[in-house]
């Protein structure tokens, strides 16, 4: 039979219909693009040139095969894809120190992750929670001095979704070499250094290259100066000559701008500062390392014709992610005491420090080295308040880090802080010092030795946060 001519109307219909994606069988999953290429970082030997010519070059570890430490740079709520390749002899992880990153992603070879061993690979994937600045550092338990002694390090960059204006954006990392006359590096592992001081360098280096850095602008450009100390030991205090510098930013985390209290700062190992500065109309200023009688780190140099005058500095914004206060009335409180290391004569202050141990457990927290497969120090539920009081019975200043989250520096004397957000501080030898925070991160954290020497051999512990 003949069939009836479609209308118009059907002829509309089916076109429609033609157009429409095809009904996904029921409990089929809509595709998602695939994610971004990481980037990939490969950690290998390299050549680097720590003292000028006509020095011989230094063998080194480096990415990429460059000296000077890269500069991750992502925007506030990007995520960061890092690939790990590992071509050095060593198994290697990455810490992201000054990140409250996820708790796997944490990079703690040993304890948040297995270490990647030499020819192996590791992506770490996470979207940063601040804005800010962070280091990158190797940490594996019982294996960290050397890979950051022979200098692998970085700077991850958080930029915030408006961050101030300034004219340049200048990273500026210091790292020390402890070389033989020859230009090589001294052995590593030696229980002296691990036992006391740490391995202390005897050259510099900025970004990769000997001491001082130029900085060269028109006077009046202002500069964001990134300081980030990635030495394997070495603390110093850092002072500000012929320049006027007010701190925006100490550990990554946003502050009210200050100008420091005669100029200077103290450095210790894992400490950033974000500095800003309006360059001289003339005359020099300087970044100087207070060791010995002052090492330049960094030099401003006025150059070219002076810009017009900028607003003044500001604050670059709080991190409403923190708590604007933390109540310390029901906080979780616990005591940890650091022990161990070398010994000093008193009556003979000339005589070098004695050791007499073992050599892989120098340092203890509450009276055991820190180790793989130790259980937690103390464990509590996730939003829990926390102080700890620190006491530091060594012979040594101790600077520690906790991991995961900021702290704050509790005033000696009552329940006050000071005001700013840290992760990492200077304890003192003999002294007891406070800290608060609020422990909302899931997971394993260490606390733990700045100084890698002293991580390696002990100087840590760890908390749970269920």
């Amino acid at each position: 039979m003949p069939s009836t001519p479609p209308t118009r109307r059907a002829l509309l219909a089916g076109a429609a219909l033609a157009l429409m994606p095809a009904a996904r069988p029921p409990g089929a999953r809509a595709q998602t693009p695939p994610p971004p290429e990481p980037r990939v970082l490969t950690a290998g030997p390299a050549a680097a040139r720590l003292r000028p010519e006509p020095a011989p070059e230094t063998p080194v570890w480096s990415f990429d095969g460059r000296s000077a430490p890269p500069v991750l740079r992502v925007r506030f709520g990007e995520p960061v894809r890092l690939r790990l390749d590992n071509r050095t002899d060593k198994p290697l992880s990455l810490h992201w120190h000054g990140v409250r990153n996820r708790n796997a992603m944490d990079g703690v070879g040993g304890v948040t992750q297995a270490p990647v061993q030499p020819g192996a690979s590791f992506l770490y994937e996470f979207t940063p929670p601040d804005a800010g600045t962070a280091l990158i550092r190797p940490l594996v338990i019982g294996g960290s001095s050397e890979p950051g002694g022979r200098g692998l390090a970085g700077l991850l960059v958080v930029e915030e979704a408006k961050p101030p204006v300034v004219d340049r954006d200048v990273p500026l990392v210091l790292q020390d070499w402890r070389l033989e006359p020859d230009g090589s590096l001294a052995p590593f592992g030696q229980v002296a250094f691990a036992a006391s001081s740490g391995r202390l360098g005897n050259a510099l280096t900025v970004n990769g290259r000997p001491v001082p850095e130029s900085i060269e602008a028109a006077p009046g450009t202002r500069l964001r100066l990134r300081l980030a100390n990635a030495c394997n030991a070495r603390a110093t205090r850092i002072r500000f000559d012929g320049l006027k510098v007010w701190v925006a930013a100490v550990d990554g985390q946003p502050t009210d701008t200050f100008e420091p209290l005669r100029a200077t700062l103290p450095f210790p190992p894992g400490t950033r500062y974000d500095v800003l500065l309006d360059v001289p109309a003339e005359g020099r200023g300087m970044v100087t390392a207070l060791i010995a009688q002052g090492i330049p780190l960094a030099v401003v140099v006025p150059k070219g014709d002076p810009v017009p005058a900028r607003p003044p500095v500001a604050p670059i914004g709080e991190n409403r992610l923190l708590p604007p206060e933390i109540k310390l009335q029901n906080a979780v409180r616990r005591e940890l005491t650091l022990a161990g290391g070398a010994s000093l004569d008193k009556a003979k202050p000339d005589a070098p420090p004695s050791f007499s141990g073992d050599p892989t457990r120098i340092w203890t927290v509450n009276g055991a080295a820190g180790t793989a497969g130790a259980a937690p120090l103390f464990s509590v539920k996730r939003g829990s308040v926390v102080v700890l009081a620190l006491t530091n019975q060594t012979a040594f200043p101790q600077f520690l880090h906790l991991h995961g989250h900021a702290f704050r520096l509790l005033h000696p004397l009552d329940d006050g802080w000071e005001p700013y957000w840290l992760d990492t501080f200077q304890l003192l030898e003999g002294r007891t010092a406070r800290i608060a925070f609020q422990a909302d991160n899931p997971g394993r954290w260490l606390i733990s030795a700045t100084a890698l020497e002293r991580f390696d051999t002990g100087l840590w512990t760890s908390f749970e946060v269920t």
